[in-house]
């Protein structure tokens, strides 16, 4: 067993306080770090508590929302605000795990979710770079039908496992921290990191650095949005690829869009190209493949996991035919 020293935060400073010491590490729901501690993947020397911070989830004066980060995930995904407003949230947190995990598991925490890659949890008998810059990476040439065919690099091939994380980022929403340098916010697509030659370092988070709040600006107007899961079984199981898509179309062309994809990248993969791509084009099924292909032309498989590119292009073509009331 490994000791460690419990803290339970007052507020936000307070814990930026205390998780100022070596080895310190934030506490919320628990339902990974506590996982991770026990397959001796982490070792913290001191656990503090944050669930007694901010779970308000409030109308801001723009319209938009503020979701605290201690928020529960079942709490958010049952908000009548969340559910009418930005329903693919609410259905992204619904697809994410069993309801007991989502009862427990707290919005910051969600983000912070570390790979769910059976060689970075095998401590005892496998290389990862994330567990120890350096080692090496036995999911390049090993078992890696789950793993990345975007954003990966030849030292880590694993994907972000938070679904909720991949709707956010469709929704163009913002992460508010505080540090001990103080407050600032940034755009949630900016937070993970691109593993390089440093996957140990999966946020652009300062050392004891706090998630405080998550914000959503207003809906598009006259938009739609949406979340598309497919996985192994339909019970908890871990994206194999899934796409959370905002559209609107006016005249039958698309204004607007917004596409994220998880369970193909080592963040929430914001669809840059793809969305660039569909700007001023019929909503049409034909468009929507092209802009998936324009997307995917990055797209590098491993040994296992090439079906992942095809299974990507076929959800985002299904997702936005959803929104746009067409047949995909």
């Amino acid at each position: 067993m490994t000791p460690f020293v419990y803290a339970r935060a007052a507020d936000a400073a307070d814990a930026v306080r205390r998780a100022a010491g070596p080895g310190a590490k934030y506490l919320g729901g628990g339902t990974n770090l506590v996982d991770l501690m026990r397959e001796t993947v982490e070792r913290p020397a001191a656990l503090v508590d944050v669930t007694g911070l901010s779970h308000g989830i409030d109308v801001l004066p723009d319209g938009g929302l503020r979701i605290g980060a201690a928020a529960r995930n079942t709490a958010v995904a049952e908000h009548r605000l969340v559910r009418t407003l930005y329903p693919a949230l609410a259905r992204a947190i619904l697809s994410g795990a069993s309801a007991q995990i989502r009862n427990m598991a707290t919005v910051g925490g969600n983000l912070l979710q570390r790979p769910r890659c059976s060689y970075f949890y095998d401590d005892a008998g496998s290389r990862c770079n994330r567990r120890t810059p350096g080692q090496g990476c036995d999911a390049i040439d090993g078992f890696n039908r789950n793993h990345a065919i975007l954003g990966a690099s030849d030292a880590c091939v694993a994907v972000h496992p938070s679904d909720m994380a991949v709707a956010l980022a469709a929704l163009d929403a913002t992460v508010r921290l505080e540090g001990a340098a103080g407050a600032r916010s940034l755009p949630l697509t900016e937070l993970h990191r691109l593993p390089g030659d440093r996957p140990d370092i999966e946020t652009v988070l300062a050392p004891g650095e706090l998630i405080t709040a998550v914000e959503l600006p207003p809906p598009l107007s006259a938009s739609r949005s949406t979340y598309r899961k497919i996985r192994d079984r339909a019970s908890f199981a871990f994206a194999l690829v899934s796409v959370a898509a905002v559209l609107t179309v006016e005249a039958g062309h698309v204004r607007e869009v917004r596409l994220a994809l998880g369970g193909v990248a080592p963040t929430p993969w914001r669809a840059w190209r793809a969305e660039q791509a569909l700007r001023g084009q019929p909503a049409t099924a034909a468009a929507f493949r092209a802009a998936a292909d324009a997307e995917l032309t990055a797209a590098r498989a491993l040994k296992d996991n090439g079906f992942k590119i095809e299974l990507t292009r076929r959800t985002i073509v299904a997702a936005l035919a959803e929104l746009a009331g067409e047949a995909p």
